[in-house]
């Protein structure tokens, strides 16, 4: 069974988004652990764990994600960066007692345009960043993944290559990629040929690696390619393309992977079940 879901509202208890993901069709899932645009940590009682575990058990909704704060900074070296780490440690450190597989990272940005010949060298922009993800994956759990988002704008792991460097600097076997097709789109990258995405992940792989790979943000675009900007669309409403989709739900690097909708609903009240039938068609 392909692992097809959507990211959907915890508001009112996590439980509410096992069932919302259920009725729409998903059988995977991606939730904020606290509110997105606060510093402030989750705190469920063992009977709110309790209840999440069962649940998830009988609607047999797996894997699970949750998705960070999109306040997080972690090339900050002040009062940002030491809220980003925090809210990050709280939530690793919870993600094992509900069985959820770990967050997936919005690193943040360096507020600047570093320098070409430095962007993948020592300077003191990425020394902070290095240094607080190390932190964050020393204070929590081994089972705990820390999942780096490619970036979509001029932020933080737009480009492979400085996904690639924060892993291979660091060697933790827990930094794992999601890689977002909106983002994808936004930066430029064309996947509508099989030919094109089987030179993307062999690039991937020889960067990355491809073993670091763990989920896909399946998202249209509103912007054509290249344009750097990141507004979301619904499946088969937007500039990416069936096509692009099609090819990642049949490609051999992709076919056990999760699939998360971030999309705005038919109805913009986020994604729904027409936008999970729509991404069901595509599985060839």
């Amino acid at each position: 069974m392909r692992k097809i879901g959507a990211h959907v509202s915890a508001a009112g208890g996590y439980t509410n988004a096992l069932t919302k993901i259920s009725e729409i069709g998903g059988n995977c899932l991606q939730l904020f652990a606290s509110p997105p645009r606060n510093w402030s940590s989750a705190t469920p009682g063992s009977g709110q764990i309790n209840e999440f575990n069962k649940l998830k058990e009988v609607l047999k909704i797996d894997p699970i994600y949750f998705h960070a704060t999109y306040l997080i900074n972690l090339s900050d070296n002040e009062r940002i960066g030491e809220f980003s780490k925090k809210i990050l440690i709280d939530e690793l450190n919870l993600a094992p007692k509900l069985g959820v597989l770990g967050s997936v990272v919005h690193l943040g940005s360096f507020k600047e345009k570093l320098p070409d010949d430095v962007v993948f060298k020592e300077h003191p922009k990425h020394t902070t960043l290095l240094k607080n993800i190390e932190e964050v994956l020393k204070k929590t759990p081994k089972e705990s993944l820390f999942i780096i988002e490619n970036a979509g704008t001029h932020k933080i792991g737009a480009s492979l290559a400085e996904i690639g460097f924060i892993i291979k600097s660091l060697r933790d076997k827990r930094l794992k990629v999601c890689l977002d097709t909106c983002h994808l789109h936004a930066t430029g990258f064309d996947l509508t040929t099989e030919k094109y995405l089987d030179e993307f992940l062999a690039t991937f792989d020889e960067i990355v690696g491809i073993e670091n790979l763990e989920l896909f943000h399946a998202n249209e675009s509103r912007d054509e390619r290249g344009s750097f900007r990141d507004r979301h669309e619904n499946i088969m409403d937007g500039k990416v393309g069936s096509a692009v989709f099609q090819n990642l739900l049949s490609h051999k690097s992709a076919r056990d992977k999760a699939f998360i909708l971030e999309v705005p609903g038919v109805d913009k009240k986020g994604p729904d079940a027409e936008n999970i039938k729509r991404f069901k068609t595509l599985v060839v």
